[in-house]
């Protein structure tokens, strides 16, 4: 039997409807843990048949650090401008902006690194590499591992979500498209530091 109690912090925790809480209790004999992971691997599972979807709606949200020196414009688009006035939308693209305060991406997203950026960052890691002893073959593998952690700590989409790290940002805006059931694309975003040039990024594709 599920309690009332148990569906409502499952609510709290995932922010998921009262009968998907409900159902997710009931499909894992009321383990808290296991529901939460049972909603995320059915939200992506809905929110990948959206993505794709046209999203020309949304809004351009600003945030401004508490200390007036970091600024952050983001446009989210969606697919309505009536998910694009609901508070979840705007909390998100507060979420978003806040976020790219704090972690400061160089990139929306691993498509935007210029081939020279990404040829660069390969050389000096094959120059790190090149005093181990190790074949071709494997500090090749080696530098790709690598490439791949630095598009995690330099692309909007692949980081660590600051106020969650067991998500990425990507996974946050899947989450929301599941919750929202629309499309969610992170169009663009510029971060504005006192007394440096502004870091922008953007892109014309949805979710990758």
């Amino acid at each position: 039997m599920t309690s009332a109690d148990l569906v409502k912090q499952l609510r709290e925790r995932t922010g998921a409807g009262m009968m998907e809480c409900k159902k997710a209790l009931v499909e894992t004999a009321n383990d808290m843990e296991k529901a939460i992971a049972y909603l995320r691997e059915r939200g992506l599972a809905m929110a990948a048949k959206k993505v794709g979807r046209a999203a020309n709606e949304g809004r351009i949200h600003s945030y401004i650090h508490s200390n007036s020196k970091i600024g952050v414009m983001v446009e989210i688009n969606c697919e309505t401008d009536f998910v694009a006035r609901t508070d979840d939308f705007q909390n998100l693209c507060t979420d978003i902006a806040m976020h790219v305060a704090a972690a400061s991406p160089r990139f929306l997203n691993r498509e935007e690194v210029p081939a020279s950026d990404l040829e660069k960052e390969k050389q000096i890691f094959r120059n790190q590499a090149a005093g181990s002893g190790k074949p071709p073959q494997v500090i090749e593998k080696i530098v790709e591992g690598k490439i791949g952690k630095f598009y995690e700590e330099n692309c909007l989409l692949e980081q660590k979500f600051v106020k969650d790290p067991d998500l990425t940002v990507e996974g946050v805006v899947k989450a929301a498209i599941a919750k929202l059931g629309e499309n969610i694309a992170v169009k663009r975003y510029a971060r504005f530091q006192l007394g440096e040039g502004a870091a922008k990024a953007e892109t014309t594709e949805s979710l990758n």
